[in-house]
């Protein structure tokens, strides 16, 4: 994926948080490790792995609000996107 698409992504994965932090039921505390990054898809002069990582971890995040226990299957996607933030996070 060139990093064109990656930001495209990224900002769209922003506009997914944004819609699930506006619902009541979400708790919006599972953004905070994405929040605490500070990798936004407008930072263009961020390297690509760092949105690679950002948008690891918020996958994993969005996933985790999706899911209904670790065995449903957003509970194993948001467990594979953990793994892959850990990843890219040891390539920084």
């Amino acid at each position: 994926m060139h990093k064109d698409e990656l930001l495209e992504l990224h900002e769209q994965m922003v506009t997914i948080m944004e819609s699930f932090r506006a619902q009541e039921s979400v708790d919006s505390s599972l953004f905070d490790p994405y929040e605490e990054l500070s990798v936004d898809p407008s930072h263009v002069h961020k390297s690509k792995s760092e949105h690679k990582h950002a948008v690891f971890v918020l996958g994993n995040a969005l996933a985790t609000a999706m899911s209904e226990d670790e065995f449903s299957n957003a509970g194993r996607v948001g467990k594979r996107m953990k793994e892959l933030a850990d990843d890219a996070e040891s390539k920084l």
